[in-house]
């Protein structure tokens, strides 16, 4: 039961993390270390970092079926590993890159029990 309302936690986390890129685009630059010249770059936030996170945290949600929830976990930890390597190979050990690895683990973990 605990478990269940924790996997139902880190997808709706990955839709709220989606809703604000897609509704506060320039509020996300501070948190990742993207920059954004111009409208293309808005639209590849909303789009990726928006739209994308909450198909991602929706569909378990809406399918209810455990793949789906495994699927999303999966997705987190590769996410995690390729963050983890980049933060060693680009030298990029910062304290957001750090939060967000951890949350990523957590989620992953979570998700694929």
């Amino acid at each position: 039961m605990i478990l269940t309302i924790l996997k139902i936690m880190a997808a709706i986390g990955t839709i709220a993390t989606g809703l604000v890129s897609m509704i506060r685009p320039n509020a996300v630059t501070g948190f990742t270390g993207l920059s954004v010249t111009g409208p293309r770059g808005i639209t590849e936030i909303r789009s990726i970092l928006g739209a994308l996170f909450v198909a991602l945290g929706a569909t378990p949600l809406l399918l209810n079926a455990p793949a789906t929830y495994q699927m999303l976990g999966i997705a987190y930890l590769v996410i995690g590993f390729v963050r983890l390597v980049s933060m060693i190979v680009d030298k990029s050990v910062v304290q957001s890159n750090v939060i967000s690895l951890i949350a990523e683990v957590i989620f992953g973990v979570i998700l694929v029990l």
